[in-house]
């Protein structure tokens, strides 16, 4: 019988390890790595359209600087998109960014908003971008950032007066974006806007029928965020209303503007004069009505304001003041712009691959909108195989799986812009129904090939001679290209297909298939065919003519091309403005077209390509016009007078901006009047290009105004504000020379010198210039002559280090005046170039390790081949924003790249570039990021604390902080804990910890027994160091052994009697009598014999619910099931039958020295510690030691899913319930009470496993090792003895639990645990089998007599 069950046992053994072999060695399968893709089973549904928008979209903002800013942005999809943002086209790293933020609903957050003269980092474009994993990405719309600018004043209110019941206007100008923060101030205190006082969108502040109340000191005040900044005050004083009448004339004037159709738009005009004008608006020659309408309403003081402006609002729009008899007139051109809007939007769509697919977009806008696609958030760039067809459309020829997601259609112009989107889904081909498939059609050939088409033929498949009922498709592609597009034949039966629009001069390659009603035959072999070259193109439009219809217009005709060589299908124009690189074009099917929406008097260059069924022919020559002209649409610019004497003024100016001429400047009209009341208005012309005229025989000490217009031949444009100057009382005296210049200063430099002076005190002399001379220790080297109104003037191209002596005099007709000497040196040629360096560009940073990082980069200063020749060197700064307030490290580098070494493992660094060279710089260029690989933790766990659980004394809790220096995202820790601190590190029982947890239950511990605890962090790279032991005491029991023990509680100081010899491990022995003794070692064999057989048995029955057990085991793909989960189903090496012959074989066959299994000899309770015999032999406890040592020296290797593989084999197999701890774990759960002799793992004697094992040497007291048995992990800390103990508060008291054994695993690799399976099996073989059976008989029959006698 006993022979039996070892048989069975070992039988047992050897199929578990079968088994364990068959599963590793089994494939797995390539489709259980793959997700995501669409239903395969014929049953499935067709995958639907994922709705995935956004909800909101950001907006255009202005804010200010120092504030705080929300971007708004939420994308709707199932799952949750994640939202990222992008700024200037660049991902932003919003991790890193302290002053940026993403908020939960996907919305950017900017904290303090930085704006300076330099820094401008906050402003700019924002987009927001949401991506579904396995689904796509979209994008927003673009909104811009404006961030407000310093508050600086264009113009500031003025002193001045006005007459009660008249019109004045307070003038202050700020930056456009600061109007909205603009605010008035009346004698320091708020004033309050209203119908007659009103502020137009300028920032200039009207009071119309001035009232007494109206006087006082005005000023403006910007308040945008900073400290708030004031203008100058003005006074404004009201004067009586006179009895005499003055002239009429506009204190602000209406100017050209450009509105988007909603807004609202205020036309300024405010005039002044007695009595008080009345004002009165026009609209392209017909009169508005100001009173009945509810969308225009006239403001004080005669402006205009039009609410919710649309494209009917725009043209040309006529101030007209009357007073009394006079009448004067201004104008302005509205222009009304529309941001894009969508006519139709893309829609979703199903195809197959192969196929041609086209998104539909169409658009309105003004300006017209441009389009671009985009395809899950990249830039859809056109291709052969990505085409722009009518304006706008998007077609994809020949779909491949990739082609798979979200495009957008995003129309832009100078207004804003638009996106919409849709889903493309590549369906998978229905599955063949049972049945017969055609085979490959036979002889392909192409029949006809032209330089745009071939024509295919081919025969029926072999499988099927007939053919009436099969159709055909023709696969074809270019040759070295992925993408196959399809043709399929019109009607079944039909053997022949003709491929349109294809290159010429190019090889495709084709291949046909057939289908019958069960599905897809098989592909015939490849035809490669090149196509003709191109001989069948039109040639170039004749008679192409262009001509201006209108100043904004201008109409292009031609004619039919006479070489056709087919019939033209349509005609494209190509035209671009001169002296610009980006041509437009549309398709036109006439012989003439009109282009509008041009510049003014621009010229434009045209060209026309014929297109036929063949495609484009050849273009014609380029035709260039220009654009009628038209009026000046800007008055000349810097206006200034000049009073030559007591009756005569210059006045002078320059052109219009080029861009506001609108054609040949003919001329200018000069209008000059008395500034007094009821004066005539002079005109004067000025014809050609002249920019300055002298206004003769002016009445003495009189103030005049002046204004200038540009004359085209069109007419007349807008003239310039009036401008005063007042004639000289008398004249200026020219009968003798200018006095002496009342200052001269010199200010010398390196190479130059700058002098400036002031006139002579003597106003009364004339001054026409003055004369500079200058000279190396004499003045009269050189003389330089500059005008009498310049103050100061540079000399250049001098010597550096030198003595100049420098000389000024006045002169005038009669002579030069009296000269007024100074002495300078110039400095000597130390200072820098002033011209900086360019910045170097292309800045990278390649992770190379956990603390090195390569920055590369390219100067644009170096030549082509970025070689350096000269001295120049490269800083390198670098720094973490974690903590944010790190300081920047630099080093320099003479290459253009630079290692930077000893950085943190895990760590985002940002880094920049700069270049010296001698003494120039250049800036910082743009900064490059870069996170360090991940390292093992280089620190312990802190803070390791250690307390019982309330009302649990068995049960204590571990807490403990993160690493200091983790390295990287900790996934685990293990806890190692031990009666015994100097024990070795292996002895130590470990507890896992999956995931980030910081704290941690370790359940039936003895009661009153000190235990040491060490925890080590682990990360993707491997272990840690381990932290400081920590010791902590269970509490006291409260009465005797706990439930179940069945050996007496003899405290933890019990300490046996030292009068015996120890055992080999130096255990003490027991002075019993050595007859009394072997009886008992043999009871207690029989006995153990006895349960082996029942445990056998027992677990037997319980095969079905131990399997579904293991099964769940190996579905767990959670870490902590390779720890101390699986440690019940983890097989030790047979412990229960130990011959001398069969005890070391497994370890002394295996070709590694990795053992599977390791021991952790450390029980918990005292009643574990049994006196042995010590009569073992020499020999056994040798052997027993050797076992122990090749354990205990046997490095670990890392986890591997080897354990979880071995207990996935018992599934096959009857369970090994009688060793180790499954048969303890399952009488555990049945009966609480019921304990166990532990088997100890370290075999000694081939009767000792049947025996109670030996206890450990005298030392603490020790726990017991009822433990689930745990794989080691790979220790790469250092395992050395730490002595250093931490000590923990004591708990409460809590229950006893039976003694488990302790295996403890390492998993080696797979090849590895393979080969010891295969040592493993192979030491049983059948005669071996059979010699353990005689022996164990013989070793039944020596009890047996033992016991009798």
């Amino acid at each position: 019988m006993a022979a039996e069950r070892g048989a069975r046992l070992l039988l047992s053994t050897s199929s578990f390890w079968l088994c364990c072999l068959l599963l590793l060695g089994r494939p797995v399968p390539a489709a259980a790595a793959r997700s995501g893709s669409p239903p395969q089973s014929p049953g499935s549904s067709v995958r639907t359209f994922t709705p995935f928008y956004f909800l909101v979209e950001p907006v255009d903002t202005l804010s200010v600087r120092g504030s705080s800013v929300i971007l708004n942005c939420s994308a709707y999809s199932e799952p949750s998109p994640k939202i990222e943002w992008k700024k200037d086209g660049t991902f932003l790293n919003l991790v890193s960014d302290d002053r940026r933020q993403l908020l939960s609903d996907g919305s950017l957050f900017i904290r303090n908003v930085v704006h300076s003269k330099h820094s401008k980092p906050d402003e700019g474009y924002y987009q927001c971008v949401a991506t579904v994993e396995n689904l796509g990405t979209i994008v927003s719309r673009t909104a811009k950032l404006t961030v407000a600018g310093l508050p600086r004043f264009a113009s500031q209110p003025e002193p001045s007066s006005v007459y009660a019941g008249n019109s004045a206007i307070l003038n202050c100008e700020v930056n456009v974006d600061l109007v909205p923060f603009v605010r008035w101030e009346q004698n320091r205190q708020p004033l309050l806007l209203h119908d007659r006082v009103i502020k137009l969108p300028s920032g200039t502040l009207v009071i119309s029928n001035a009232t007494e109340g109206d006087g006082g000191l005005y000023r403006c005040i910007v308040e945008s965020g900073g400290p708030p900044k004031y203008s100058d005050e003005a006074e404004l004083k009201v004067l009586p209303d006179p009895e005499f009448t003055s002239n009429l004339v506009f204190l602000k004037q209406p100017s050209s503007l450009v509105r988007v159709i909603g807004q609202s738009v205020v036309l300024p005009c405010v005039a002044s004069g007695l009595p008080t004008p009345a004002i009165r608006w026009m609209k392209n020659e017909e009169a508005l009505d100001t009173e009945s309408s509810e969308k225009l309403v006239l403001l004080a003081g005669g402006s205009l304001e039009i609410s919710d402006v649309t494209e009917e609002d725009a043209g040309t729009y006529f101030c007209i003041a009357e007073s009394g008899n006079e009448t004067i007139e201004a104008q302005a051109e509205l222009t009304v712009q529309a941001q894009p809007e969508f006519l139709k939007q893309p829609t979703n769509i199903y195809a197959h691959e192969s196929m041609d697919i086209v998104f539909e977009c169409e658009v309105t806008g003004k300006p017209t909108p441009t389009v671009k696609w985009v395809k899950n958030g990249d830039m859809v760039i056109p291709s052969d195989y990505f085409k722009i067809v009518k304006e706008h459309n998007l077609q994809v020829l020949g779909l491949v799986k990739s082609d798979e997601g979200f495009y957008q259609c995003i129309a832009e112009n100078d207004v804003g812009n638009a996106q919409a989107g849709a889903q493309l889904i590549i369906l998978e081909h229905a599955p063949a129904t049972t049945g017969p498939l055609p085979s490959a059609p036979r002889d392909v050939v192409a029949s006809l090939v032209s330089t745009r088409f071939i024509k295919l033929t081919w025969r029926t498949p072999a499988s099927d001679p007939h053919g009436d009922n099969l159709t055909y498709s023709v696969f074809y592609t270019k040759e070295g290209i992925a993408r196959e597009r399809v043709e399929n034949t019109s009607r079944p039966g039909e053997m022949q297909v003709t491929i349109q629009n294809l290159m010429p001069a190019t090889v495709y390659v084709f291949r046909v298939m057939a289908q019958n009603k069960h599905g897809s035959g098989e592909s015939s072999a490849p035809l490669r065919v090149e196509t003709q070259p191109e001989v069948q193109l039109p040639g170039p439009a004749p008679n192409i003519r262009a001509y201006a219809a209108s100043p904004t217009s201008i109409t292009v005709t031609w004619e039919t091309p006479l070489s056709g060589n087919g019939e033209i299908q349509n005609y494209k124009l190509y035209y671009m403005e001169k002296g610009t690189d980006k041509e437009q074009d549309v398709d036109i099917s006439s012989h003439s077209h009109t282009i509008n929406g041009l510049k003014k008097y621009t010229e434009y260059s045209f060209r026309v390509v014929a297109y036929n069924k063949h495609g484009p022919g050849v273009s014609t020559q380029d035709v260039a016009v220009r654009t009628l002209s038209d009026v000046p649409s800007a008055a000349p610019q810097n206006l200034s007078l000049e009073v030559r004497n007591s009756k005569s003024i210059v006045i002078h100016w320059q052109p219009p901006p080029p861009a506001t001429q609108n054609g040949q400047i003919t001329g200018y009209k000069i209008r000059y009047r008395k500034a007094s009341r009821k004066s005539d208005v002079t005109e004067t012309l000025v014809t050609g290009t002249q920019l300055s005229q002298l206004i003769e025989g002016l009445d003495r000490g009189t103030e005049y105004n002046f204004r200038v217009a540009a004359l085209t031949v069109n007419g007349t444009g807008p003239a310039t504000d009036w401008l005063s100057a007042e004639t000289f009382e008398s004249d200026l005296d020219e009968t003798r020379v200018p006095e002496v210049p009342s200052s001269l200063h010199v200010r010398p430099l390196v190479t130059s010198i700058v002098v400036s002076w002031t006139p002579p005190e003597n106003q009364n002399i004339v001054v026409r210039g003055y004369a500079i001379g200058y000279g190396i220790g004499s003045p009269h080297a050189q003389t330089i002559k500059v005008d009498y109104k310049q103050r100061y003037y540079t000399i250049e191209n001098l010597d550096p280090s030198s003595h100049y002596v420098i000389t000024l005099k006045a002169f005038n007709n009669v002579g030069e005046g009296i000269p007024l000497y100074e002495s300078a040196v110039t400095r000597p040629h130390t200072v820098p170039d002033p011209t900086p360096m360019m910045p170097p560009v292309g800045v990278q940073a390649s992770i190379l390790s956990h603390d090195t990082i390569r920055i590369t980069w390219a100067d644009n200063s170096l030549p082509k081949h970025q070689k350096i020749t000269d001295s120049r060197y490269y800083t390198v700064r670098w720094k973490t924003n974690i903590p944010a307030n790190t300081k920047y490290k630099n080093a320099n580098a003479t290459t253009l790249s630079y290692l930077v070494t000893g950085l943190k493992a895990n760590t985002l660094y940002e880094f920049s570039v700069m270049v010296t060279k001698g003494r120039r710089s250049s800036t910082w260029s743009m900064t490059a990021h870069g996170t360090t690989f991940e390292f093992v933790p280089t620190s312990p766990p802190k803070d390791v604390t250690v307390v019982s659980k309330e009302g649990k004394p068995r049960t204590i809790i571990v807490n403990w902080q993160p690493p200091s220096e983790a390295n990287g995202k900790i996934t685990g820790y293990i806890i190692y804990y031990s009666t015994d601190v100097n024990a070795e590190i292996h002895d130590w029982v470990i507890e896992p910890v999956v995931g980030n947890r910081l704290t941690h239950q370790i359940q039936e511990l003895t009661l009153d027994t000190p235990y040491y605890f060490k925890i080590q962090a682990r990360n993707s790279k491997g272990m840690g160091p381990m932290s400081e032991a920590v010791q902590f005491r269970t509490p006291k029991a409260s009465g005797s052994a706990g439930k179940g023990s069945r050996l007496p509680d003899l405290g933890s100081d019990y300490k046996p009697p030292m009068s015996g010899s120890n055992s080999p491990h130096g255990s003490p022995t027991s002075p019993l009598d050595s007859s009394v003794l072997l009886v008992i070692i043999v009871s207690v064999g029989v006995v153990t014999i006895v349960v082996v057989v029942v445990i056998a048995v027992f677990c037997t029955r319980r095969t079905t619910s131990h399997q579904k057990k293991k099964r769940a085991a190996c579905k767990s793909v959670n870490g902590s099931h390779k720890y101390k989960g699986n440690s019940k189903d983890v097989k030790p090496p047979d412990l229960w039958i130990h011959h001398e012959r069969l005890e070391l074989k497994p370890i002394d066959k295996s070709p590694d020295p990795n053992p599977i299994m390791t021991d952790t000899p450390i029980p918990r309770n005292s009643q574990d510690i049994t006196p042995v015999d010590n009569s073992m032999d020499s020999n056994i406890h040798q052997r027993r030691n050797s076992y122990r040592e090749s354990v205990r020296n046997t490095p670990s290797t890392d986890t591997m899913p080897a354990s979880s593989s071995q207990t996935c084999c018992t599934d096959h197999q009857d369970p090994e319930g009688a060793t180790s701890s499954s048969y303890l774990a399952s009488s555990q759960e049945e009966d609480s009470g019921q304990s166990l002799p532990t088997a100890h793992v370290r075999p000694s004697h081939p009767l000792k496993s049947f025996a109670v094992p030996a206890a450990p040497p005298p030392g603490p007291p020790t726990y017991d090792p009822a433990l689930p048995s745990t794989p080691l992990l790979a220790q790469q800390a250092l395992n050395h003895h730490i002595h250093s103990v931490k000590t923990a508060s004591i708990g409460t008291l809590g229950r006893s639990r039976p003694p488990m054994p302790v295996v403890v695993p390492s998993a080696p690799e797979v090849q590895e645990t393979t080969r010891m399976l295969e040592d493993s099996e192979s030491s049983y073989e059948p005669d071996e089998l059979t010699k353990e059976m005689a022996h164990l008989e013989g070793l039944m029959k020596d009890l047996n007599a033992i016991t009798t006698a």
